[in-house]
């Protein structure tokens, strides 16, 4: 189904993301350029459902401490997006690069204190990973359905002075809550695969 509704989206790889990103305000004017990242959302199915994984962050990192990500980080000079998300599973939830097959793009994202641009890889895995966190960078790594998260999902809408009133995700799953950049990002993949 996952793999079906990135090709009918036109975002499997190498033909890239959709032109146009999640519309997101980003960091105040004037806020230093942020490194780019990427990170894996990585996808399996069980009992007969599309499942993601996801991580809850360390509290002693510097940013975006104890928010729930999807496993990823800073992209290095040397490396294509793909390359980076599937490194950085690797060193923060023990994730074997080799495991993981990218298989598409979703809309770049950024987040919104720091204008980090993100680009999310979506992988397939053909059965429930085996997966350690560090917990030098994650505190907890969790999978939820695709079916969950849809149940799961509410919106506010939010402002900031200076910036017009723009929509904040949110999910309530398996004990956590997801808002942010990993939120539009999971409300583009539901998008995509749900609709």
């Amino acid at each position: 189904m996952v793999v079906e509704a990135m090709g009918r989206s036109g975002r499997l790889l190498p033909a890239g993301p959709p032109s146009s990103p999640v519309a997101v305000p980003v960091a105040a004017p004037g806020a230093a350029a942020a490194t780019p990242s990427a990170v894996l959302v990585a996808l399996f199915e069980e009992d007969g459902e599309a499942r993601v994984l996801l991580t809850r962050r360390s509290v002693t990192l510097r940013t975006h401490r104890g928010q729930v990500s999807f496993p990823g980080g800073r992209i290095e000079a040397d490396e294509d997006p793909v390359a980076a998300a599937l490194r950085e599973a690797f060193e923060e939830i023990g994730l074997d690069p080799a495991v993981p097959r990218p298989l598409a793009l979703l809309a770049p994202a950024s987040a919104f204190a720091s204008g980090t641009p993100i680009t999310p890889i979506v992988a397939t895995i053909d059965r429930r990973p085996h997966v350690v966190a560090n917990p030098a960078e994650v505190a907890r790594v969790f999978d939820v359905s695709l079916a969950e998260l849809a149940a799961a999902f509410t919106e506010e809408l939010w402002s900031e002075p200076g910036l017009p009133t723009f929509p904040m995700y949110f999910f309530e799953v398996a004990g956590e809550t997801v808002w942010g950049a990993t939120a539009r990002m999971l409300v583009d993949l539901l998008t995509v695969v749900l609709v």
